[in-house]
């Protein structure tokens, strides 16, 4: 109980076993009539599905369960996301994608865009045509892709999004962005007052309650929580550490886990799944609403994007905002953008600010989960 405050540990339990709890939300949703819109992507626009009435949840993707079915249809030498995606499709065993009323998919990298094509002959598939760069003229054309969504949902809903609901929505956005900034903030403080793999477990497990109306004062609630109970004499001192890289969740927990357990903690998550979903807000002073969501979601830093220029500058504010100590980088086996960028973040770790920095690159598997241990244990002692 040394690394997280007191009475505080069901709370992240809570938060951990939400996605099966889920489970059961859906199928309650569906028997209410409430449409349900699954997806894969950070850059998919929840705010305009739930400006339509729908709810919104991120398919099953990060387990090798079904992989050796995908393989029977995929290459075996493909990103484990893309290959885990799929095989979920295929053997009906994600409850998310079974009551889907749509799925949403996004032209990030070609593998992805490939394998829908394919999942498309299971249920269809919507395609978002995500650009690969980010400027105003990359800008102007993922702002015709949110308004086709928008009609997309309209004809398919047999409902009419106003702007007002998308503004209506796009507060409730914000809301629980700036709710997990602040439950971020907390990891500033020096012992952290918590485990990286519960503050992960918060944030990632919130994309899981289907009532997001809640969400935002529920993470409020645990981060006030914290700061109350906060007591520096009764926390250890350790090497603090940020992951950047591929998607976190399900199986790759392991690299939290490993780090942690070798005496080290997780301040920060640059991933998907942790600060680049909730470092930008859509505005809300704007005349174009389609623009502002559009303009939110297009400025995420991913290594799709040609430059990356934005993936480095949110990496950088998160080493000096939480005095980080290293740098880890996750990466999937087969993930060539974010496997090729690696140097690239390598040298702006170590050169610019000049701190150590490692990689590893894994799967869905158990495989390596001792050779993780050796590795992060050795990185962790250097520290």
């Amino acid at each position: 109980m040394t690394d997280i405050v007191k009475d505080l540990p069901e709370v992240f339990e809570k938060f951990a076993d939400q996605r099966k709890n889920a489970f059961l939300e859906v199928k309650e949703l569906k028997d209410k009539g409430i449409p349900l819109v699954g997806a894969y992507c950070t850059y998919f626009p929840e705010e305009v599905a739930w400006a339509a009435g729908a709810s919104t949840v991120g398919l099953c993707s990060t387990s090798d369960e079904t992989i050796p079915e995908a393989e029977k249809d995929l290459p075996s030498n493909l990103c484990p996301l893309i290959k885990s995606s799929y095989g979920f499709a295929k053997t009906d065993k994600c409850p998310f994608f079974y009551f889907s009323d749509i799925v949403v998919g996004e032209t990030t990298c070609d593998g992805k865009k490939k394998m829908y094509e394919l999942m498309n002959d299971i249920k269809p598939v919507y395609i978002m045509h995500l650009p690969q760069t980010q400027n105003e003229k990359a800008l102007r054309y993922w702002k015709d892709e949110v308004i086709d969504f928008r009609s997309y949902l309209e004809n398919k809903l047999d409902t009419s999004i106003t702007d007002d609901e998308l503004i209506k929505w796009a507060k409730v956005g914000n809301d629980i962005r700036d709710a997990q900034k602040n439950l971020a903030d907390t990891m500033q403080l020096d012992p952290a007052p918590m485990s990286g793999l519960d503050f992960f477990h918060v944030t990632y497990g919130s994309q899981f309650k289907m009532d997001k109306t809640v969400v935002a004062d529920e993470i409020n609630a645990i981060a006030e929580k914290i700061r109350q109970e906060y007591d520096p004499e009764k926390l250890e001192k350790k090497p603090r550490i940020i992951i950047t890289g591929c998607p976190m969740g399900g199986a790759t927990e392991k690299v939290i886990k490993a780090i942690e357990d070798n005496g080290a903690v997780v301040v920060s998550f640059e991933n998907c799944s942790g600060e680049k979903n909730f470092d930008n807000n859509i505005d809300l002073e704007t005349d174009d609403i389609n623009e502002a969501i559009a303009r939110r979601y297009l400025d995420i830093g991913c290594s799709v994007m040609t430059p990356d220029t934005n993936r480095l500058d949110l990496l950088s504010r998160l080493i000096d905002k939480y005095d980080a100590d290293g740098v880890i980088e996750m990466d999937l086996v087969a993930c060539h953008p974010y496997i090729v960028e690696r140097e690239k973040i390598k040298r702006f770790v170590t050169k610019e600010k000049g701190i150590p920095y490692m990689f590893v690159e894994t799967d869905f598997s158990k495989a390596d989960i001792g050779q993780l241990n050796t590795r992060m244990a050795a990185f962790i002692e250097m520290l």
